[in-house]
């Protein structure tokens, strides 16, 4: 067993497989995410950049750090903890799935034939 200083912890990564947690992950999203939540890029110390997906609830933050959800969904990581004294910032990129925002119904056209003697 190794004890590791909580302060050298660069992050915790959930993972389905061991096998395929090798792989290589994609850091970043390729275009705005679907997944509902709060689109954060985060920032560690050495200067890497890694995206993810916080839910859009302020009382899911921990004080000790981020759990979030990486940008592949279908990769060996489920979910990964970044310890906040490992990052350097924090940024919001986008709220995905705003409940302020909602889609207006599309309104039938005034002048589409009713079927059947309707």
């Amino acid at each position: 067993m190794v004890n590791v200083p909580y302060s050298e912890i660069k992050s915790v990564s959930f993972v389905r497989d061991f096998d395929a947690a090798a792989e290589i992950e994609r850091p970043v999203f390729l275009n705005r995410p679907k997944m509902e939540g709060l689109w954060m890029r985060f920032t560690f110390r050495d200067g890497e950049v890694l995206e993810g997906i916080l839910p859009n609830n302020l009382l899911a933050v921990e004080p000790y750090g981020f759990s979030m959800i990486p940008p592949h969904p279908y990769s060996a990581q489920q979910r990964v903890f970044l310890p906040r004294p490992a990052l350097r910032s924090v940024e919001v990129l986008g709220v995905v799935g705003s409940p302020l925002k909602r889609r207006k119904e599309k309104a039938a056209p005034e002048a589409q034939i009713g079927l059947f003697g309707e």
